[in-house]
């Protein structure tokens, strides 16, 4: 396993972590999420990511059950807040009131006294952000998180909270956590460059495209017991199923096979080539999926190779 300082703070996180989304405590049984950690953690993995909303709960329920058997400073563990949580018409957002009782409840969920980072999953219009940057710092100051981040954020709201923080002289915001991968490199243009000035890390998720990237699609089948297949959940991935991104895919197979790596270790080990990414967040329903994963880290991509994957990923169709 190789690691990462995230952003311009001094915790290191595995270039590969574990995300919970969509699988614990929802699709996959507890036992196969022990089996998945273990394998995680034995291969160096240190990142664990969560969010109250998944499952409504039960995702952080489940890590918190499973994580209690580790060593806690062995473990960097996130998750994050603002989707609603109930009817209530405070219980979501990003309000002090909102962020505050969260972060409880996550913790409760999780059995642990603090979170390593916590992060707010979108922005929200309807607060100030300096309130955010003001009750992110309570937290950091109390010990209840030791760094805060965001999802999903534009260049220009990342730019205004590190801003607010200055001001304030308040714990620096340290991550971003945005989608990238071989399809959706929208980051590329604003967010990172910014986003390096200013000192933030990058935590990307669906670095496989919700799996289009692992090449179980090609030629657009759908195997049984795929995520494709499963209505509850393939609402992002469908819209990625396009002929241009399977035939893209098919191109990307013959570069791993060269590489003598799989499909998903070459996509994930192109999202690292980037020193602005500090960890790509996979999910997991098996050990053995794990361990692919894993293997990324790895992976050196030289500069041929990426040339030639630059010249598929930028064919016009």
């Amino acid at each position: 396993m190789k690691y990462r300082r995230l952003g311009e703070s001094g915790m290191k996180v595995s270039v590969v972590s574990l995300g919970s989304w969509l699988t614990f405590g929802t699709t996959v049984e507890k036992s196969r999420v022990v089996e998945i950690v273990r394998t995680a953690y034995d291969a160096g993995v240190n990142f664990y990511d969560t969010a109250d909303i998944y499952g409504r709960g039960l995702a952080e329920t489940c890590l918190g059950e499973v994580l209690k058997e580790y060593r806690r400073e062995d473990l960097v563990l996130a998750s994050k807040c603002f989707w609603p949580m109930s009817d209530g018409i405070n219980d979501r957002g990003l309000s002090r009131k909102h962020l505050i009782e969260a972060v409880h409840a996550s913790l409760s969920r999780l059995k642990t006294e603090y979170l390593d980072l916590y992060q707010c999953h979108r922005y929200d219009p309807e607060t100030p952000v300096a309130e955010v940057v003001q009750t992110m710092d309570d937290l950091c100051r109390q010990g209840k998180i030791l760094y805060w981040g965001v999802s999903c954020w534009s260049a220009d709201q990342i730019s205004e909270a590190v801003r607010c923080s200055e001001h304030f002289r308040s714990h620096p915001l340290r991550s971003n956590q945005p989608p990238y991968n071989m399809i959706d490199r929208s980051i590329e243009a604003e967010i990172l460059p910014v986003s390096a000035r200013l000192g933030v890390g990058q935590i990307v998720f669906s670095p496989l495209a919700q799996g289009v990237l692992t090449g179980k699609y090609s030629g657009g089948k759908i195997p049984d017991g795929s995520r494709a297949s499963n209505e509850s959940i393939n609402q992002f991935l469908l819209p990625r199923m396009t002929p241009r991104n399977l035939a893209m895919v098919d191109e990307l197979r013959e570069i791993a096979q060269e590489m003598d790596c799989s499909l998903a270790q070459l996509a994930l080990s192109w999202c690292l080539r980037n020193p602005e990414v500090a960890s790509v967040i996979v999910g997991a329903t098996s050990p053995r999926q794990m361990t692919e994963n894993v293997g990324a880290a790895s992976i050196e991509l030289p500069d041929e190779i990426l040339q030639r994957i630059e010249s598929v990923l930028s064919r016009k169709d």
